[in-house]
């Protein structure tokens, strides 16, 4: 399935690479394929294939663009980390951008995806497809799946760059004028709700348990519902602790109403009550350093074996590894990586990577750029009965977390802690010492250590289901429900109870900055560790660590600065950048 999804890709890629411009240079190119806006989108393939393409632009050259790495790197719980030379990581921790473009493949794949939604959903306008289908309903089927996928896509996409840019243009057809000014938060926000809802509409309600295989990691119902309600959530509550202006809800574009909260209520019970995901009976096996024992055929991690881990794979209830994971919704596969100078790369998890351990390679946790050290606040606080605790932070020099053979001083910001969840995983096997995915998926390529990381981003979890609905009814049932899969007791509800769920259920995995964020407590010293020094070594210097936020920022990056001189002007920068 995995080299599937990639093949599909690929060909999207190519044959949206004659639709979708980027320049003058590139429109006056000689079109060798005979596709066009007028000859394309009248198949099922082609359809198919360019909804593919939509999913492409997930995938980023520049590795602040990110969205995982970016807002880990944001957040209270990671140091920049990294050796002398990693001055743009440790830029980005600081709230500084001395560079003018830090982020500017994010805001150009968005539009290259949103580009293509708009192409899809004019074509499908036109298009008929009762010839390809046993009867007419067949074909509407198709047609309102294909549709609510793409409107989906397109929201996702546009709510991706409004977390961190603010108001975007709203280039909502391919007829729009493309000198449009930034909209308003408010407007930007009703447009990503609106195609939210409007996916949630046309999507069929089909259990994730029925899921064919070659679907897992398409976006369906239930991921557009739990959508919506991270969207609502982060709307609703930027609008109120950083704009300072109280929001209960999002209005739509064109009079079409609001969504409230009752709304997206509905939709969370609507997804916990009939959706088939579930959580995974243990948190630990959601991540694959819970099958390195199975793969190296030997007692790797002491604890994985005394605790009979056993990942639960990446591919779904059915999935090729592991033993079919009920939890994650909605995620960014990776595969494949190469050196091709289109988003070879990207096609890897470069977030293992950077966020491995610096000049240390050990089996099984291999080295990467030792980006992203762990805040040392974060492990004093949190309650060693939680399991995960070690389920989510690695300790350096440990025997029973197979890191003492680990060798310190090799970095800067070196806390002796890095994330667990996302770093490289290695085995010495009939290959050598290579990567866990490397031996998975037979991968050949070049150099292993920077493309043998193919383990899948997960955007949503059904946890987070599961928190946000507590969080909107103030009920302690959901929440307790992943409390007690920790190994914790039930407790009662508080806004404060759930803030500490979400930081350590979600730790390292992108959501906590954009939690500080939209509940103010990006600006309150008191909730964040930004302003708390601690001590760190840096390349074998002994120093001090602390972050100053900038409040002027508004929980918001800059725009790159290409795109304002773009746009003559039309663009304002934003404030505190």
């Amino acid at each position: 399935m995995k080299i599937i999804n990639r093949i599909q890709y690929i060909i999207a890629v190519v044959m949206l690479l004659v639709l979708a411009g980027c320049d003058d240079s590139f429109l006056e190119a000689e079109n060798r394929y005979g596709l066009n806006t007028d000859t394309y989108y009248k198949t099922p393939d082609d359809m198919d294939a360019a909804v593919s393409g939509i999913y492409n632009a997930l995938y980023v050259n520049g590795v602040h663009s990110d969205e995982h790495l970016a807002a880990n790197l944001l957040s209270d719980l990671m140091l920049g980390g990294g050796g002398p030379d990693d001055k743009s990581a440790k830029n980005v921790d600081s709230f500084q951008d001395p560079n003018e473009d830090t982020y500017k493949d994010l805001w150009v794949e968005t539009y290259k995806g949103i580009f293509r939604a708009n192409n899809i959903i004019e074509g499908m306008e036109v298009a008929d497809f009762a010839p390809y289908f046993d009867t007419d309903q067949e074909a509407l089927d198709y047609k309102n799946k294909t549709l609510g996928e793409v409107y989906f896509m397109r929201g996702f996409l546009l709510f991706r760059a409004a977390k961190f840019f603010g108001g975007m243009p709203l280039i909502m057809s391919s007829t729009t004028p493309r000198d449009l000014p930034r909209a308003t938060i408010p407007e930007t926000y009703g447009q990503i709700a609106s195609d939210l809802q409007r996916a949630i509409d046309l999507m069929p309600t089909v259990s994730a348990t029925a899921i064919p295989v070659e679907e897992y990691g398409h976006a369906n119902r239930w991921v557009a519902q739990a959508y919506l309600a991270r969207v609502y959530l982060f709307f609703t509550g930027y609008m109120t602790n950083i704009e300072k202006t109280a929001t209960t809800e999002i209005t739509l574009p064109e009079g079409a109403g609001t969504i409230t909260q009752a709304d997206v209520i509905a939709a969370l019970n609507d997804c916990i009550a009939n959706s088939g995901y579930a959580l995974e009976s243990d948190f630990r096996n959601l991540w694959p350093y819970s099958y390195v024992n199975e793969r190296a055929g030997e007692v790797v991690l002491p604890w994985a074996d005394t605790e009979g881990l056993a990942w639960a794979g990446q591919d779904g209830p059915n999935g090729t590894f592991g033993t079919g994971n009920s939890e994650v919704m909605f995620s960014l596969r990776y595969a494949y990586g190469n050196w091709d100078w289109d988003k070879g790369q990207s096609y890897n998890n470069r977030i293992c990577l950077f966020f491995g351990i610096r000049d240390n390679s050990m089996v099984p946790f291999g080295q990467g750029w030792g980006w992203g050290t762990i805040h040392p606040l974060l492990l004093s606080q949190w309650d060693n009965t939680d399991q995960r605790k070690l389920g989510s932070i690695l300790q350096l020099g440990e025997a029973d977390q197979g890191t003492d053979g680990y060798q310190a001083d090799k970095g800067d910001h070196e806390t002796g802690m890095f994330n667990k969840k996302y770093t490289t995983l290695q085995h010495d096997g009939a290959e050598g010492v290579k990567g866990l995915f490397f031996y998975l998926y037979n991968m050949v390529h070049g150099d292993p250590l920077q493309l043998w990381a193919a383990q899948d981003f997960f955007y949503m979890r059904f946890a987070d289901v599961l928190l946000m609905q507590s969080e909107l009814t103030g009920d302690n049932t959901s929440m307790n429900l992943v409390r007690v899969r920790a190994g914790l007791p039930t407790i009662a509800y508080s806004l404060d109870a759930i803030k500490e769920e979400r930081m350590h259920e979600f730790a390292f995995e992108g959501l906590r900055w954009f939690d500080l964020v939209r509940w103010g407590d990006v600006e309150n010293d008191a909730n964040n560790f930004y302003s708390d020094q601690v001590d760190v070594r840096n390349s074998g210097v002994a120093g001090k660590y602390s972050v100053t936020y900038r409040p002027e920022t508004k929980g918001l990056v800059p725009v790159p600065e290409s795109e304002i001189r773009l746009s003559n002007g039309i663009y304002q920068q934003n404030p505190g950048w």
